[in-house]
């Protein structure tokens, strides 16, 4: 075989390799993620520990959970995102459903580290984190990622 042949079936075996990856991790929950703090910034009060402290959506939290979704206007897997969340919220009245565009609020998508959309991330009763996910999640893994 030639050159050209072996580098082309190095590509193919690399994008597949990075295809099955994507297929297994994409939309999965994950522990929390270390935010980063101002080291000379004075402690925070428990009142503050929201994630969705100082943003419009302060006061919008479930009162089991609430699904705080990261999305953008041309993303496709957001809208299955936004169908999958809705359809959480609706069947538990304690689950809340919030979603940000992700490109009108660039201060909170920088504070909360959000790469990429969609981003799910599952907050408690006080607003705190507990797990997150990137990528379109399905609905047995929202499910399975709400707090009892």
């Amino acid at each position: 075989m030639t050159t050209g042949a072996w580098i082309a079936i190095a590509a193919i075996a690399i994008a597949l390799a990075f295809g099955l990856y994507r297929a297994a991790t994409d939309g999965r929950f994950t522990g929390t993620k270390a935010l980063a703090t101002d080291a000379d910034a004075p402690p925070k009060s428990s009142s503050e520990s929201s994630l969705l402290a100082d943003t419009p959506w302060a006061d919008a939290l479930g009162e089991r959970a609430t699904l705080l979704q990261f999305s953008s206007a041309f993303c496709a897997p957001c809208r299955a995102t936004r169908r999958i969340l809705t359809d959480v919220a609706a069947a538990y009245p304690d689950v809340a459903h919030i979603e940000v565009d992700a490109e009108q609020h660039l201060d909170v998508v920088r504070r909360l580290d959000i790469l990429r959309t969609p981003t799910t991330i599952v907050l408690d009763p006080q607003g705190r984190e507990i797990v997150r996910a990137s990528g379109a999640p399905t609905k047995a893994q929202v499910l399975s990622s709400l707090p009892s």
